[in-house]
């Protein structure tokens, strides 16, 4: 393999991915949840709210023309644990 080739990540649903970690408690609802807080906003009176910097690890996927959502499962880990983005 040469240099410039990508790495082809693991993707996952939000759904399939508390199989991937299970010890850390994870449902899809908190996965969710996670992702909505991934980035910066604004709370209703204007205020910044920091995100949780899971967007920042490029975890995220989404696809165009749809809702749909899947997540890296290793950029996902790497957050989780608070590692250094691969």
């Amino acid at each position: 393999m040469s240099e410039s080739t990508q790495h082809i990540p693991i993707l996952s649903t939000v759904s399939n991915l508390p199989l991937h970690f299970p010890s850390a408690g994870l449902t899809p609802a908190t996965i969710r949840a996670q992702i909505f807080k991934s980035e910066n906003r604004f709370n209703s009176k204007g205020h910044l709210i920091e995100g949780n910097g899971l967007a920042e690890y490029g975890a995220i996927i989404r696809r165009k023309g749809t809702r749909s959502v899947l997540i890296d499962v290793s950029r996902y880990g790497a957050w989780l644990s608070g590692m250094e983005i691969p």
